[in-house]
């Protein structure tokens, strides 16, 4: 028995899911029956389906407390080549805020409630009671690990565990939101762009246009769910394209246009607003 799978035992054994980790802090890669999702996935995933796969398949699916399945032939080869334990917080009744610098803990220190404090190689995880859903980067250098989600186990941590605060539920707040039924043209609106301002940039503007539009288009296809998501990721990726320019960009007239689409498919304008303002300063360190 190796020492990862005799951790893994105590914290399934204390009722806390788990599962084992490979180099880089991943879960394993799924088998061949289960590759591409082939096996319909997990019962209790999003995507909810038919697979019983016995192996250590899926990510934070295959957490379990179950010590006949984590001591199984199936999850033997995992266990010897496991380079850490994780486990499932959202399985466990709690949230991680999952603090990755200095400056995410100076926040966190300002702006939460105390809590139970596990210290991480670069940061901090503050972990809260009661689950929330799960989202990354909800601001510079903080994820949110609870539903749908693992965390790497670094011990018990210290300090007395608190209830979640609304200020962790606020970060996510309104991302999986559509208020109301739409319809969108899959036929891409014409726009303009007026870039007067950006007198830094070193692209063109048809250059500039067909990124944009792009991500437009991505935002109005997310009709049910994560067009918030979405959102933040076409003002990141615009972000990079303008990484190396010495700026103006005018990047806050192109993030206007993000924020509409966003609204268009019921999207609450303080959260796109919020969404993208992260995406753009989560990419340059400023929004330009």
């Amino acid at each position: 028995m190796t020492s990862h799978l005799r951790t893994a035992l105590d914290l399934a054994a204390r009722n806390v899911p788990v599962l084992p980790l490979r180099r880089g802090k991943r879960p394993f890669a799924n088998c061949s029956n289960c590759s591409k999702s082939t096996c319909g996935d997990r019962p209790h995933m999003k995507a909810a389906g038919p697979c019983l796969c016995p192996k250590p398949c899926h990510g934070w699916a295959a957490a379990t407390t179950d010590p006949s399945v984590l001591s199984s032939p199936a999850w033997a080869a995992a266990w010897r080549q496991a380079m850490a334990v994780a486990y499932h917080p959202g399985g466990a009744g709690l949230t991680v805020v999952d603090l990755d610098d200095a400056d995410a803990v100076a926040w966190a220190r300002r702006t939460l409630p105390p809590t139970r404090t596990v210290r991480t190689t670069r940061g901090q995880h503050w972990i809260y009671s009661r689950t929330m859903q799960s989202a990354n980067r909800v601001r510079p250098g903080v994820d949110i690990k609870s539903r749908m989600s693992y965390a790497r186990w670094l011990g018990p941590g210290t300090g007395t565990m608190t209830e979640l605060p609304d200020a962790v539920l606020a970060l996510v707040e309104g991302e999986e939101t559509t208020l109301r039924p739409v319809v969108v043209s899959s036929v891409s609106t014409r726009i303009t762009v007026d870039r007067t301002g950006s007198t830094g940039c070193r692209h063109t503007e048809q250059y500039v246009l067909t990124g944009l539009m792009r991500g437009l288009e991505k935002i109005r296809a997310r009709t049910k769910t994560g067009a918030g998501s979405q959102a933040y990721g076409a003002a990141s990726f615009l972000a990079a394209q303008h990484a190396d320019c010495p700026g103006p960009c005018g990047l806050d007239a192109l993030s206007e246009h993000i924020i509409a689409a966003a609204v268009s498919v019921g999207v609450p304008e303080p959260y796109a607003q919020r969404a993208v303002t992260r995406g753009l300063s989560g990419q340059t360190g400023r929004v330009t």
